[in-house]
């Protein structure tokens, strides 16, 4: 069983984790001055933005592939419209050198179109003539607030063999994400977990986030996880500043264990990355 927190940090761990991290970016205007912040090798996961829609995370794609950073696009199913758009969205994607894609469902309301689910598109890009060697699929080690845990099991189970690795959604507490590693597994599902992780966060700028992003912003993101009195306690004994070192120190002790195949942290930056950046280089230093 998970024994989290309560081992002793283990420096190889921390390291490991810390030096494969993925930097999650929202493709808003502030994107090209907040990818100047990561280092020059570093792997960019772009999400799929309610407000400007899947086009922009294909742009931002292409663009960042041209900088010479690994990319990560967010393919969500509910905003792509049909499979005449996927294939063009796919051919773009491998023109631009994507080797790897994220495919959520997606938190828009109404599908854009024919997919509903993210199921439903793994399978369309089974018959495309573009291939991609890592496909990413959701993880929710505390549920979701709106998919009971019956249902995203049995989901889980449906997207795996499409997949070669899962991203969890964001979660504070690593006895959580360890014990719903140990209950997959006893599922028999067993592809590498790459665990979401909060970049270093101010409250305030967190609440800024949440008026300009609409439906799925990060507020209730955060809601939908770990909660957000849970959240705000952490930020209060903070000083109003969160930094991931619990959860990083928590987990560091199982980086390398077969049964938990933790693949590295997705850092959801909420594109803050100068200080999370900085935090990074501070705990590898």
């Amino acid at each position: 069983m998970a024994t989290g927190t309560s081992a002793a940090t283990d420096v190889h761990g921390v390291q490991t984790l810390l030096t494969s991290a993925r930097f999650e970016l929202m493709p808003f205007k502030s994107f090209d001055e907040e990818i100047e912040h990561l280092p020059e090798n570093a792997t960019i996961a772009i999400t799929t933005s309610p407000q400007l829609g899947i086009e922009r995370t294909v742009e931002k794609t292409e663009l960042a592939k041209e900088l010479g950073y690994d990319v990560v696009p967010h393919i969500a199913a509910r905003y792509v419209e049909d499979t005449d758009q996927l294939e063009e969205i796919a051919e773009r994607l491998e023109a631009a050198g994507v080797t790897d894609i994220f495919v959520p469902g997606g938190d828009r309301e109404e599908p854009a179109g024919e997919f509903e689910s993210a199921y439903d598109m793994l399978v369309a890009l089974e018959d495309l003539p573009y291939s991609f060697p890592e496909v990413g699929i959701t993880g929710y080690p505390e549920g979701h607030a709106f998919i009971d845990d019956e249902e995203l099991a049995a989901s889980m189970e449906r997207k795996a063999p499409y997949a070669t690795y899962i991203v969890t959604q964001l979660c504070y507490d690593p006895n959580t994400v360890l014990e719903w590693i140990e209950t997959i597994r006893d599922r028999g599902i067993d592809l590498p977990v790459e665990i979401g992780i909060p970049g270093v966060m101010n409250y305030q700028r967190l609440l800024q986030i949440s008026q300009k992003v609409g439906v799925g912003d990060s507020v209730k993101f955060l809601r939908k996880t770990t909660g957000i009195l849970g959240f705000v306690k952490q930020l209060v004994g903070s000083r109003g500043r969160y930094k991931p070192d619990d959860l990083i120190d928590g987990l560091s002790p199982h980086v390398g264990d077969e049964t938990y195949n933790i693949r590295g942290v997705h850092i959801y930056t909420f594109n803050q990355t100068p200080d999370t950046e900085s935090w990074r280089r501070g705990r590898l230093a």
